[in-house]
């Protein structure tokens, strides 16, 4: 006989949407982001919380969604990389720095690295080149040695500063 799975309705903004469904109480954020909601940018790499492949925007704060229950994000706001364009497909200063520094080979890291230096950026909007390593220290990258994703983090946070100093 089948067993029954407990199940709760959650409300969360995804990308600014808000979604509405129902979901087995194990079911984990970035399961659901990625089965659930056909947002397959989060990946999963380790499942266990070391790699930072998974990483998403809960409230602001970059977390790893594989170690993050659906459930726990109820009444949130979830960004994922999907939700760094803007309106217009436009790269987000984080995305465009990534590109033009080739800071991504293989491509499977770079949404939690893209997700972390968003995160980190709103928080330390001129950091310096030791602050970026450590904000960056918990993704792992099996392929670009790190030094064009530094790069690019601190030529993002100069663009992401750019528009505040022409307005200001």
């Amino acid at each position: 006989m089948a067993e029954l799975l407990e199940r709760k309705r959650i409300t969360v903004r995804v990308n600014g949407r808000e979604v509405e469904d129902e979901v087995e109480v194990r079911t984990t954020l970035a399961d659901w982001l990625r089965e659930g909601l056909g947002l397959t940018g989060t990946h999963l790499g380790c499942e266990h919380g070391v790699c930072g492949a998974c990483t998403v925007l809960v409230d602001g704060q970059a977390v790893r969604s594989c170690l993050m229950l659906a459930v726990q994000a109820d009444g949130t706001e979830v960004r994922t990389v999907e939700g760094l364009a803007g309106p217009e497909g436009q790269l987000h200063p984080v995305q465009q720095a990534f590109l033009e520094h080739h800071a991504l080979q293989c491509g499977f890291c770079t949404p939690g690295f893209l997700m972390t230096a968003v995160a980190f950026l709103e928080e330390n909007p001129e950091p310096d080149e030791p602050s970026i390593r450590e904000a960056l220290s918990g993704n792992i990258c099996r392929c670009t040695g790190y030094q064009p994703i530094v790069e690019a983090v601190a030529d993002a946070a100069g663009r992401l500063r750019a528009p505040a100093r022409a307005a200001g």
